[in-house]
């Protein structure tokens, strides 16, 4: 059945954004920890928290290890045992650092010969004393974004260890963690149960805890927060804001969820809605009320950590705090409407955005050039427009509202802008260019907001790989893998036929402008860089690694017609049964010319052979139809035209040496036949990538 083990270290309280990563990477180290110590586990391990405490319980835990079983081979029999059959040094060593006698061991025939050999069993060791040892190592080794060292201890973890908790079994394993000795004790609520409580299992800890108003399961309180949050708004007839970040973030504040409805002056709805619910968001974790209408209330929903025993004054208490925040932040509204948003492009001369490569305002200039470059192919009726809202997008980092509210850049642009009259496409373009904000995240919907995305990613990508700011392993401070991303996802979304080369060309272009760099290594790195975020989001997407290969190692520009070629070669590679053939044809095609960099020209009058000029005529014949399918996109029709040069080749292979030594001439012209076709082969995909 196996033991039960309960693990509780108990701190100071850890941030609520550390819980979460912290948790998961404890599971990790314990299912690793149990299995290098040879403990076996039968039921659930499983971690819980809050933040006061780090909560690990295993179930069906062995008492002890498992035996180690130790097979060694040692020297071979000739060399063990003299000719009267006596042991020797090389047996005597081998026997002493296996801790047996001579005696003990056995000979083993192997492919070598026979050999000594010894197989030792060594009994597992309680699985206690194995804790006792290995515990303290265990959370240490939880990796936080933040750890501190108090006191004299030379012990580094979130927050201060404040109490231990281990059993095995209800019994205590001994150990000490942070100067602190861990025992059979907890404790309940900081506020409404502080007092020390013995826990004798499992059962009897969970059993305590929730009397001690204490709910260690985050899924649980994140669902109590949503209950008591909408019981809260319903009693203003309201709906808490859908905002399942804030939910997770003050479940991960609070032991034990509980809610008080607030209001404000009404005058406040005069500022802009994302104004005032992240004021209440980020400063102090409420959340919204909204009408039956989705229109904002003067109310709020704030999240208390113990049971409020006179909800008024707590009430009060949090209207008075928002109060002050509403209140700055109309200030900071009024200051900003005291000037035009495109005023403040110059200020964005004070703002440093890398050494060396300058000012936002030098960025600001450099990527609007490039977002009227990119208007002209995929927007042309708008370019003025493009251009508007590049150099406007950024003049609100500069506002007093997005110093106070980084969050709020882009939206504050797009407000506004709104309010000075600007058209709307440019107002959403202002807000939608930092789309998608996150890997996955959502896409822009504005074509204007997509082409200046672009434009500043581009120039973000090139700028950084120019002066010497590439990711290397996990190290990315400029995030030029999100935004290399983005522009792959934008532009496929959009379905703009683009070429990518020539957008990095001319990214480049514009900043040589400024700064000197070797654009033509630049360039190839910053387009292998492209190529390889491609083929990480299709593997992500679940295709395989030799399918995307197959496109991308000879296809890699216009990213709007990438997957439509990945998906339809897929589809071929399933449905058609000369695939496989097909692709060791082009294999053996492959490999005659890897080392002919020379490109021959083909003279039928040369052929010798009847195979080579069949094998021209059905290259001939349908060539022009393939390349037609090409320019339809059609590619699963162009391989299954295909097809029908597999026959010709193979016999064209055996019916003829390609590289005689005989004549020179003879040699050019079937290996110039050979490369009409590998050129034809590649114009949709590499097959030779494909393992098979």
């Amino acid at each position: 059945m196996g033991a039960e083990l309960l693990l509780e270290i108990g701190t100071e309280e850890i941030p609520s954004a550390y819980l979460e990563e912290g948790l998961n990477e404890l599971r990790r180290l314990a299912e690793a920890c149990l299995r290098e110590n040879r403990i076996e586990i039968t039921g659930n391990l499983r971690t819980y928290g809050t933040p006061r405490r780090l909560v690990l319980i295993g179930e069906g835990v062995s008492e002890r290890q498992k035996d180690l079983v130790q097979e060694n081979t040692g020297p071979p029999k000739s060399v063990a045992y003299d000719k009267e059959g006596k042991p020797t040094k090389a047996a005597i060593g081998f026997a002493q650092r296996q801790g047996v006698s001579v005696e003990e061991m056995e000979c083993v025939n192997t492919p070598k010969g026979e050999y000594l050999y010894v197989k030792r069993r060594i009994p597992g060791r309680p699985t206690e004393d194995i804790l006792a040892e290995v515990l303290p190592k265990l959370f240490a080794d939880i990796s936080w974004p933040k750890s501190m060292r108090w006191g004299n201890i030379g012990y580094a973890f979130v927050r201060p260890v404040q109490w231990v908790l281990a059993l095995l079994n209800g019994e205590v394993i001994p150990f000490e963690m942070a100067g602190v000795r861990s025992s059979n004790t907890t404790r309940g609520h900081r506020f409404m149960a502080p007092e020390i409580k013995e826990v004798s299992d499992v059962r009897d800890y969970l059993r305590k805890m929730e009397k001690s108003f204490v709910i260690i399961d985050q899924q649980e309180r994140e669902e109590i927060v949503e209950q008591v949050a909408g019981d809260a708004a319903r009693r203003v007839g309201g709906r808490p804001a859908q905002d399942p970040e804030l939910v997770k973030t003050v479940a991960n504040l609070v032991e034990h969820p509980s809610a008080v409805c607030g209001s404000f002056d009404e005058a406040f709805l005069d500022l802009p809605g994302p104004v005032l619910v992240t004021a209440m968001k980020e400063h102090q974790k409420y959340f919204a009320i909204y009408d039956e209408n989705a229109q904002l209330m003067p109310n709020f929903v704030a999240i208390n950590n113990t049971v409020v025993r006179d909800e008024s004054v707590v009430r009060r208490g949090h209207e008075r705090v928002l109060r002050a925040r509403l209140s700055d932040a109309d200030f900071f509204f009024r200051e900003d409407r005291k000037r035009m948003l495109g005023d403040r492009l110059d200020d964005l001369k004070r703002v440093i955005y890398q050494a060396d490569l300058g000012t936002s305002y030098a960025k600001v200039q450099r990527f609007t050039r490039l977002a009227g470059y990119l208007a002209e192919k995929v927007l042309s009726d708008k370019v003025g427009d493009v251009e508007t809202t590049a150099r406007l997008c950024k003049c609100d980092l500069v506002t007093h509202m997005v110093t106070e509210f980084p969050s709020l850049q882009g939206v504050m642009g797009r407000e506004y802008a709104r309010l000075e009259g600007m058209p709307e496409e440019v107002c959403l373009g202002i807000y939608e260019h930092y789309l998608p904000a996150r890997a996955e995240g959502q896409l822009p919907t504005s074509k204007i907001g997509a082409v200046v995305g672009l434009a500043d990613r581009m120039d973000t990508i090139v700028g950084c790989f120019a002066v010497g700011l590439e990711p290397s392993g996990t190290a990315d401070p400029f995030a030029l893998r999100r935004h290399s991303l983005a522009i792959i996802r934008v532009i496929e979304d959009m379905g703009w036929d683009l070429s990518l080369k020539e957008f990095i060309a001319k990214g480049l272009s514009v900043l040589r402008d400024e700064i000197e760099f070797d654009s033509d290594r630049v360039f190839a790195k910053v387009s292998a860089f492209f190529r390889e975020r491609y083929k990480q989001l299709m593997l992500r997407s679940g295709y395989k690694t030799d399918l995307i290969e197959a496109v991308i190692s000879v296809k890699f520009d216009r990213i709007n017609e990438l997957r439509s070629r990945i998906d339809q070669l897929k589809k071929f590679a399933s449905e058609s049964r000369e695939f496989q053939e097909l692709a060791l044809t082009f294999k053996r095609v492959t490999n005659i010319l890897k080392k002919q960099v020379k490109p021959f020209e083909v003279d039928p009058v040369l052929f010798r052979e009847t195979c080579e000029s069949d094998l021209w005529e059905a290259y001939q014949a349908l060539k022009d139809n393939v390349h037609e399918y090409l320019e339809r996109m059609d590619y699963y029709k162009a391989l299954d035209l295909m097809v029908r040069l597999r026959k010709p080749v193979n016999e064209f292979f055996d019916g003829v040496e390609i590289l005689t030594k005989e004549n020179e001439a003879l040699k050019a012209n079937r290996i110039g036949v050979l490369q009409h076709l590998s050129r034809l082969f590649l114009s949709v995909a590499d097959l030779s990538k494909f393992s098979i």
